[in-house]
């Protein structure tokens, strides 16, 4: 039976492997204040609670695994919000429609659940954060009024449950026009899933930030200085001007273009170090090199002051020449706060040394502030990159016509 054909995929078998703990149901709840609940009103979450197994595994396969419907498995890491510690002991209830659209009932489903229909259920994540569900892709309404989505809600241990993002996929076409009528919160981190093939299995995976833009939240870790996006929030697109590399003369887009793998941005905005700056590319140069297809590393530089688009490219290009970058995109814009370029949607500040925002698969999963170019944070990106390869990186994407 084609229902059994997931066990034959190695990479699938890896990861049954490796979410194979069982974790106890116990959790204290500290319910604050309703004008202080953390994450605010949640419309459904109450029903976490519903039919809630004593004993939750890290992986779950869905009533739907067994009905019609592309086969999907949604995998990932849950981390706390410095989007870095694994947050063990974290319940995931999620629930979809089915095939044809509806949050369909089956005799056996607890009446008071009935609004989430028989698609749902809950993994716990392991010591190592992580999780896995294998389930359908939902189809969207019938009256095609959203995206298809899965709904996700979060218990963690000590706190209220709340909601984070939807899941949604990067090619439902209903996706932009949603995105460009209500802008998703980045509750959790982005919840565009992007689909790699293990034969007739779709795969995404989904790492989690726990507290990321989520209300009244009481573990926030906030720094003196904030530059970037958050980890767990896509990479925008955006057009800086090529002066060395292979796009050399373009505007091309970074994420656009080379987002499939590892990609790491290296911005500069008005207080340009360039003996700390040519340290840094020397170092993500011989990177690029032994990584080959699975890193693209982009310096862009940003300064307002006084800006001239062909001093600025001259200038490029001379560091380009003088370190023999092969690799490495050296491209520019006006300033950080350029809108024309959309450069400003990276929310970067142009008065720290330097932004280094690490992406995969277009979501951020490291940024670091005023990083020095020493033999310590060297280390601590090679170490980085190694550590979050992921297990999917030679799957295909889906070819769309």
């Amino acid at each position: 039976m084609k229902l059994l054909k997931k066990i034959d995929y190695p990479l699938i078998v890896s990861i049954l492997l490796l979410f194979s703990t069982c974790n106890g149901q116990s959790q204290t709840t500290v319910k604050p204040a309703n004008n202080n609940l953390v994450g605010g009103t949640c419309d459904g979450c109450e029903l976490l609670y519903v039919g809630l197994p004593k004993q939750i595994n890290n992986t779950d396969t869905s009533a739907g695994w067994a009905e019609k419907g592309q086969k999907l498995l949604v995998t990932g890491i849950a981390y706390q919000i410095d989007g870095q510690t694994p947050a063990p002991n974290t319940i995931i209830y999620y629930w979809q429609t089915d095939n044809n659209g509806y949050y369909s009932p089956r005799p056996n489903l607890d009446k008071s659940a009935l609004r989430h229909g028989h698609i749902r259920g809950w993994v716990k994540t392991d010591k190592d954060g992580k999780y896995a569900i294998y389930t359908i892709r939902p189809a969207t309404y019938p009256d095609r009024s959203e995206p298809a989505h899965i709904h996700l809600a979060i218990k963690e241990p000590q706190l209220n449950e709340y909601y984070i993002d939807e899941l949604v996929f990067d090619d439902d076409p209903l996706l932009i026009p949603k995105q460009k009528k209500k802008p998703f919160e980045n509750r959790g981190g982005s919840g565009i899933l992007r689909i790699l093939l293990a034969g007739e299995l779709q795969i995404a995976e989904h790492n989690i930030i726990l507290g990321l833009n989520i209300p009244n939240y009481p573990k926030g870790n906030l720094k003196s200085k904030t530059s970037g996006l958050q980890v767990g929030e896509d990479n925008p697109s955006f057009t800086p001007f090529h002066a060395w590399g292979p796009d050399k003369g373009t505007r091309t887009c970074p994420v656009c273009k080379y987002g499939r793998y590892h990609g790491l941005v290296y911005f500069v905005g008005n207080k340009p170090n360039w003996n700390d700056i040519k340290k840094w590319l020397v170092f993500l140069e011989q990177e690029s090199a032994m990584r080959s297809k699975y890193l693209k590393v982009y310096f862009v530089y940003g300064n307002e002051n006084g800006y001239q688009k062909e001093q600025r490219q001259k200038e490029l290009e001379h560091i380009g020449k003088e370190l023999d970058l092969k690799y490495i995109a050296l491209t520019f814009v006006p300033s950080m706060h350029d809108k024309e370029s959309e450069v400003d949607l990276n929310k970067i500040n142009p008065e720290v040394n330097n932004t280094i925002i690490l992406y995969r698969h277009r979501s951020i999963i490291a940024k670091y502030i005023d990083l020095k170019p020493e033999e310590q944070n060297f280390r601590l990106l090679t170490t980085l990159l190694n550590k979050t390869k992921s297990n999917f990186f030679d799957l295909p994407e889906p070819v769309y016509h």
